[in-house]
């Protein structure tokens, strides 16, 4: 394969890894494209493969006691996916294409040989582990029981305003193909409920749906919602 220059830019994982290692690295991989809906990492199976997010988007996900699908995180162009990176170690979690994307893959048995011997690409998995800690601990502040599914719902939909966000007419447009039983996935709760909850946010005049896409009206507003409740 050719050398990392041709990498597609924006893959910030690699940032600050040697170059020598990274060269190693992408000579051990290549870039395969993904269509929607394909299972990079399935919970309880062996890691065998590190993912980078190339292009397109994909998606976190564990399966509840009860198999519903509970999504924790949506990734965008690079980002590491795995959770786990070792080899040694099965996978906890779930990964899935939601659009059609072009990935990074290389070997664990690489990426685990050069995290020994260069730190920097050691640095770069740590570093990308602890974003995704404290992502998930920024998101537990937003699904506690005491706060209503129109706030916790309104929170997800700004984080993805903010992270995947195309400036409209009318706001911003989330760039994610987002119908109801996504959305249900996302909040952990019954479609119905689900339904209800973004008529509400639409009834406030925060969001606007158009059948699988939804446009954020006014950010502003929709943060001072998800904080506070208030809607004037």
């Amino acid at each position: 394969m050719a050398g990392m220059e041709n990498l597609p830019a924006g893959l910030k994982f690699f940032q600050g890894v040697n170059k020598d290692t990274l060269d190693r690295l992408w000579r051990a991989g290549k870039v395969e494209t993904f269509e929607k809906g394909r299972a990079l990492i399935r919970a309880k199976e062996p890691v065998e493969s590190v993912y980078v997010q190339v292009t397109g988007k994909s998606m976190v996900y564990n399966l509840t006691h009860t198999g519903k699908r509970k999504i924790i995180f949506i990734f965008g162009p690079g980002v590491l996916l795995n959770e786990h990176v070792q080899n040694s170690h099965d996978a906890s979690l779930y990964c899935e294409t939601i659009e059609k994307s072009r990935i990074f893959v290389v070997p664990a048995a690489d990426v685990m040989y050069w995290m020994e011997r260069d730190f920097s690409l050691t640095r770069a998995v740590l570093t990308a582990q602890e974003q995704k800690i404290w992502r998930m601990g920024h998101q537990l502040k937003n699904t506690m029981g005491s706060i209503y599914l129109e706030r916790k719902l309104a929170a997800k939909l700004w984080k993805l305003g903010r992270d995947f966000g195309i400036p409209v007419e009318q706001g911003i447009e989330i760039d994610i193909s987002l119908p109801v039983s996504f959305l249900a996935d996302m909040l952990g709760a019954p479609r119905e409920t689900t339904s209800r909850v973004c008529k509400t946010l639409a009834g406030y005049g925060l969001i606007r749906m158009d059948r699988k896409r939804i446009t954020i009206l006014n950010p502003q507003k929709m943060a001072i919602f998800y904080k506070t409740g208030k809607t004037g």
